[in-house]
């Protein structure tokens, strides 16, 4: 979902203050958002969120751009949170919860649910998991959010070559590691 050529009315009536406009916003990117935070393995996805969404409203401000630029304006807030995040468990660890557990008690109807179910018996998620951190990031930014790799090298802080290079890499590992499985992952990002 877009807010689409509404967009720029949308951002301002945001910037003014409107609760609404700032809803809009926030319901047009915050699967985004949570995706890419529970993508990279944030221990707590819905608090990198708020914290990005929190950020967002403070910053409207000084964001100047289209929707485009506007996703990844909240994508490498996302990213920075994440990185702090990934700071914070090194600092203090916490003692953590088996993932099988949760994922052994389903939601009643929750379709993400599903899906990561899928995903999980496909080995995808494992997969995943077994990516580097840089790999992971850079994949997801590609692959969930469509973005070039001249943004994502904006948001990761590396050069584009550094970007392709771990992209070309986390695809062959992701195709190794579903070789097992026989999924294929599309090399065309």
């Amino acid at each position: 979902m877009t807010v689409g050529i509404e967009f720029s009315a949308t951002l301002e009536l945001a910037r003014a203050g409107d609760e609404d406009a700032v809803a809009r916003l926030y319901r047009d990117t915050a699967p985004l958002v949570l995706g890419y935070a529970r993508a990279n393995g944030a221990r707590d996805p819905e608090d990198i969120a708020q914290d990005t969404f929190v950020s967002m409203v403070k910053g409207l401000d000084t964001f100047a751009g289209d929707e485009r630029s506007f996703r990844s304006w909240l994508l490498t807030i996302t990213h920075r949170r994440l990185v702090d995040d990934l700071r914070r468990r090194i600092r203090r660890p916490l003692v953590e919860i088996d993932q099988q557990e949760l994922l052994d008690r389903p939601a009643p109807g929750a379709s993400d649910d599903d899906a990561l179910a899928r995903l999980q018996a496909a080995g995808v998620l494992d997969a995943i998991d077994r990516l580097t951190a840089e790999q992971r990031s850079v994949l997801l930014l590609r692959m969930l959010a469509d973005l070039p790799v001249a943004e994502i090298a904006r948001i990761v802080g590396k050069p584009q070559s550094a970007v392709k290079a771990l992209l070309r890499r986390a695809l062959a590992s992701l195709n190794r590691g579903l070789a097992e499985n026989s999924v294929e992952v599309d090399d065309d990002v």
